[in-house]
Formats: C-alpha cells, sequence, structure tokens
C-alpha cells in the first residue's frame, strides 16, 4: 500500500510504501478511492494537537470499499462502499458514551490523528464507526460530506431553531452548510475573508442572502453563527453581530486564542458554545439530509503523492474547491 506519512510535527509529508495491512479482529480494510483535505489535517501537521505521535498517516475524510475483514467481523460487508469519518472508535462505556456523547469519549480514538488515516491506498477501520454512502455518488465529490458535512451539521443542530445564520470562515464546511439551510429555509449570511470576493461570489450562487468578509456587519442582526474559520479574534465580532438570545457556535477543532471582549456582547442570554467532534448518529442524520437537499461539493482532484500540494493550497486559501486526494 501506498502512504503520504509525517515523520514529525511540521515535516513535510513523504510517500511510502508498506504491506497491505491485514485486519485485525473486528476491523475491515478500506481500498481507498477518495480522501478529501481538511483544515484539521493542517492541525495534524502543524503538530496543533496533544498527544500526537510519528509517524503519522493524516486524512479523515475517505471514501472506500471494504476488501478484507477480520475475525468476528460479517463478511457480508466485504465489496460495501463505505465512509470512514473523523470518529474511529468510542469505548460505549464511558459515562459520556453511556449518555449519548461518544464524541467527547475520554477513551476515543481519531482516524488521521490517534490512527493512520485516509492520505493512502489503504486504512483499517471499525466497521461499527463506517457510514454507508449512497449508490452511484462520485466518490471525490462526497468525500467533503464525512467531516465538513458532519461537522457542519452538528454545528447547525446546535443553532436551535435560528433562521437568519451566519457562517464564518466560507470554505468546505460552510459550503455545504449553505445547501442544507436553502433546503431547510433558513437564510445564510457567509463570512470571508478581506477581499476574497470569489468565495463571496460562490456563497451567492449556493444561495447565500449576503455574502461579505469578517471585518464587516450583517445588514440585519443574525439569530446565531458559527465559527469554522479558526480565528479567536471572530468570536467577539460574532458575538456583536446576533441579536439577544442568539448563539455563537465554534465549530472547529482547534483555534487561536479569544481575545478579552466587553460583557455586554454576551449580555442578553446570548450564548457562546464549541462543537466537538461527532457522533455516528449525526453521521446517518447528514447523510440522510445532503441526499434529501441534495448537496453537491465543488471539489479538486489530486493524485495522492501531491498532498503536500493539496496542504498547501489550502493553507493560502488558493482554491474555492475542496481538495481531495485520489489514489
Amino acid at each position: 500500500m501506498k502512504v503520504m506519512e509525517q515523520a514529525r510535527a511540521g515535516a513535510p509529508l513523504t510517500l511510502a510504501q508498506r504491506p497491505d495491512p491485514s485486519p485485525p479482529p473486528g476491523q475491515v480494510r478500506l481500498r481507498i478511492e477518495a480522501c478529501a483535505v481538511c483544515r484539521t489535517d493542517l492541525h495534524v501537521v502543524d503538530g496543533e494537537l496533544p498527544g500526537l505521535r510519528y509517524p503519522r498517516v493524516p486524512g479523515h475524510e475517505a471514501v472506500g470499499v471494504i476488501e478484507a475483514a477480520g475475525d468476528g467481523v460479517d463478511p457480508a460487508l466485504l465489496g460495501r462502499r463505505v465512509g470512514a469519518a473523523w470518529l474511529a472508535h468510542a469505548c460505549g462505556r464511558c459515562e459520556f458514551c453511556l449518555a449519548g456523547q461518544e464524541n467527547l469519549c475520554d477513551h476515543a480514538d481519531f482516524n488521521g490523528y490517534t490512527r493512520d488515516g485516509g492520505f493512502a491506498s489503504h486504512m483499517l477501520a471499525d466497521p461499527d464507526f463506517l457510514f454507508d454512502l449512497p449508490p452511484g455518488a462520485p466518490a471525490a465529490e462526497i468525500a467533503p460530506w464525512l467531516c465538513a458535512g458532519l461537522i457542519g451539521w452538528r454545528s447547525l443542530r446546535a443553532t436551535g431553531q435560528a433562521r437568519r445564520l451566519g457562517i464564518y470562515g466560507f470554505g468546505s464546511a460552510g459550503q455545504i452548510l449553505a445547501q442544507v439551510c436553502r433546503w431547510q429555509g433558513r437564510s445564510v449570511y457567509a463570512f470571508t475573508r478581506a477581499g476574497d470576493l470569489p468565495a463571496q461570489r460562490h456563497a451567492r450562487t449556493l444561495g447565500a442572502a449576503w455574502a461579505g468578509d469578517s471585518t464587516q456587519d450583517p445588514p440585519e442582526p443574525l439569530d446565531g453563527a458559527i465559527l469554522f474559520a479558526p480565528a479567536g479574534e471572530l468570536v467577539p465580532r460574532a458575538l456583536a453581530a446576533v441579536r439577544k438570545g442568539g448563539c455563537v457556535i465554534c465549530g472547529g477543532i482547534h483555534m487561536s486564542d479569544i481575545p478579552s471582549f466587553p460583557y455586554r456582547l454576551l449580555w442578553g442570554e446570548r450564548t457562546l458554545a464549541s462543537v466537538a467532534n461527532l457522533t455516528r448518529a449525526d453521521g446517518r442524520e447528514f447523510i440522510e439530509a445532503a441526499v434529501a437537499a441534495g448537496v453537491r461539493c465543488k471539489v479538486r482532484p489530486y493524485p495522492l503523492e501531491q498532498a503536500n500540494q493539496a496542504l498547501d493550497d489550502l493553507r493560502a486559501g488558493r482554491i474555492q474547491a475542496t481538495a481531495v486526494l485520489v489514489p
């Protein structure tokens, strides 16, 4: 199998050949068709997440086919097309798992972070943490569903019944969420990097009621806002943009420090909360909603060997599409 692995934090990924892994009991081996590139992958390769061990293969938005099964796995799964997302395993026994919050499990594993992920031709996975995908959909186009879509969905649910929704950081998650919100009858207000006119135009084509840069105020108070941009300085701006009783949801796994801000921005029963990881229920709900909403992702395929270029293009904001690695 081919993998793009990292030897240490901050180092470029290098192409390596490994033997095809035999799945241990309770796991399966996927032949990967596509793996999307996510901002969380940047946090992994930059060493910004705790507990990283090397060498590590990033990637947690993988579409693949189950081609081998370990002992104890139903052989009927062989040949099934599935998706592997960020959550690779949860213990099922801790207080969080028992409360339906497996996304907060203290003993969880994560693809591309604590386990080797999808920047490869093959990967191992727990079948119980894989998602069935709609048949016939191009692998590259649905790969972004497996993180951008899932985290976007969990973040959207955290806003409750918000009808006027601000989205700060209009990348893959924002673009997917805009389509879901249009299907649900919500209004989206898209906030981009300063001067990023192509992203603003793209937001409008996806049905956004308004699009501007993150230094601007929306034309009317928002019911809620979701931050996908990992910039802590946007939190006070988002709080200032939501009405009394509104909410601001931080959807990223890593963010720069939030600066101090006056209490009046929080006052009026505004709430500030984060979304962490995902649950399998999130995944099943989102995939059903995405199919019903006709969600389409604009993607730019890269050969697996060009993973570093894809990461660099994402970091620099050079592409409006989602980068997807295709082995």
